[in-house]
């Protein structure tokens, strides 16, 4: 599809920075959840669970269905989606360190109210001082966030705000993995295996993979207790997961419903202005750019998988919705996008806000799409140096380097294999796309200061 743009600028804004007379520029709603891939939506037509509320954002949106996290890691993914930068180029590649975060001040020096509730992550779990938000709500109670964002949308209020709503859920996978509670309550006992959700047609391990992640899998058994799991455990593992899903869905609910809801004043009437008549700049009457997206995604059991790090497309292809005015109503892009990078552009476009320059990415309506993507990840773990992997894919194929193992180069062919299930960088007959695609991501490195240049094989004919 075609997405229309208006300009240079973005919707209303003006060169100068100078804010539109009126003020009629839009609310800004942020949703974000934790680990949750991109098919994981009844939107997708994924049958196996039911999410009406992610699916009203699709039907009054565009859905991206090519749409990557910067690093499927929490805090990595956090930060790239707070400063528009690639986690490699801000040293924070693990879960510890944090940036300067960009959003919060950029629109609050643009005069937006800005909030944020849930989980921060960079490092401190809860949103610290001096971030250019103020908390609404901590991490890691996301019913309570969702009333505290309803009542955020709600303030009264003469000016445009910027709310950024970070759920904890579906994440609580993890623990349940290990046969604990999720942080936000225990969930039913799974149904009979039989009545669990099947398996992917990409669960066996594929031939020819690589050999980095696996080796990463058994030595963080903590992490990954899933070895001798047999197919009925992994059946109730994606059961679990989407009842999660659909958790979080029902909190997004709450949030969408006070979006909607009437802009009543405090005797129930419609809200009025200083002189008893309509209020020129009424809060929720504003238009609303909604954006929903996770960090990061979840292995899901494909490749026998659980958790995240690997490249795999489970673990790296995230939900990315965006509704509101200047976005087409119930469309679907095959458009790259780049999570990181280009969430504050996007968001600026949408919204009327000059971008500060030197951003590397771009606005989901710029003219120009993007032609590449690029992934980055990092293992912190005991005797695993340089456990690094980068990926970089195109309209169709897809390219992924680690730093060392067998088979550390991958390249599939996501048209023909969106299950990466046959490595076509062992088949000397596809040896001219696979220099390619290291020149592609050589070039990537050299642009962006990219330390793992040093890893990228250099092209055979060359």
């Amino acid at each position: 599809m075609t997405e229309p743009h208006t300009g240079p600028h973005g919707v209303g804004d003006r060169p100068d920075g100078a804010h539109p007379a009126g003020d009629h520029r839009p609310n800004v709603l942020v949703v974000l959840t934790d680990q949750q891939t991109a098919d994981a939506m009844s939107a997708t037509g994924n049958p196996h669970l039911a999410t009406p509320h992610m699916d009203a954002l699709a039907a009054a949106g565009t859905r991206y269905r090519q749409a990557y996290c910067a690093q499927p890691l929490c805090a990595p993914s956090r930060a790239s989606l707070l400063t528009g930068l690639l986690p490699s180029g801000l040293g924070v590649t693990g879960n510890e360190g944090g940036p300067e975060p960009l959003l919060g001040r950029l629109f609050a020096g643009a005069g937006y109210d800005c909030g944020y509730g849930g989980k921060w992550h960079l490092p401190e779990l809860d949103l610290p001082e001096g971030r250019g938000f103020r908390r609404i709500h901590p991490a890691g109670d996301d019913a309570g966030l969702a009333r505290a964002a309803a009542a955020f949308v709600r303030e009264p209020r003469d000016r445009p705000f910027l709310l950024v709503a970070s759920f904890l859920e579906p994440h609580g996978i993890c623990e349940w993995a290990r046969g604990q509670d999720p942080k936000t309550g225990p969930l039913p006992a799974p149904p009979p295996a039989a009545d669990c959700p099947p398996l992917p047609a990409n669960f066996p391990p594929a031939p020819y993979e690589a050999r980095l992640p696996r080796l990463a899998q058994r030595a963080w058994a903590h992490t990954h207790p899933t070895e001798e799991w047999r197919e009925d455990d992994w059946r109730r593992y994606r059961y679990a997961y989407y009842a999660l899903v659909e958790r979080v869905d029902r909190h997004l609910g709450t949030v969408l419903t006070a979006l909607h809801e009437p802009d009543d004043g405090p005797d129930g009437g419609p809200d009025d202005g200083p002189d008893g008549g309509p209020s020129d700049a009424p809060g929720r009457r504003r238009e609303t750019v909604v954006v929903f997206s996770s960090d990061h995604g979840d292995g899901a059991g494909a490749h026998r998988w659980n958790q995240k790090w690997a490249l795999y497309e489970e673990s790296v292809r995230v939900p990315f919705l965006v509704s509101g005015p200047g976005t087409v109503a119930g469309a679907v892009s095959d458009r790259l996008v780049s999570t990181g990078p280009d969430l504050i552009p996007t968001l600026c476009d949408l919204a009327g806000v000059t971008p500060p320059p030197g951003l590397p990415g771009r606005s989901v309506r710029a003219p120009a799409p993007r032609e590449t993507v690029v992934v980055e990840t990092r293992w912190e773990l005991p005797g695993f140096n340089n456990a690094l992997g980068r990926m970089i894919r195109d309209e169709r194929h897809k390219y992924v380097c680690y730093a060392w193992g067998d088979h550390r180069e991958q390249l599939f062919d996501l048209g023909a294999d969106p299950g990466e299930m046959v490595n076509l960088a062992v088949d000397s007959r596809y040896a001219a796309l696979l220099d390619r695609f290291r020149a592609l991501l050589a070039g990537h490195c050299a642009r962006s200061g990219d330390p793992f240049a040093r890893f990228v094989p250099a092209p055979a004919a060359g």
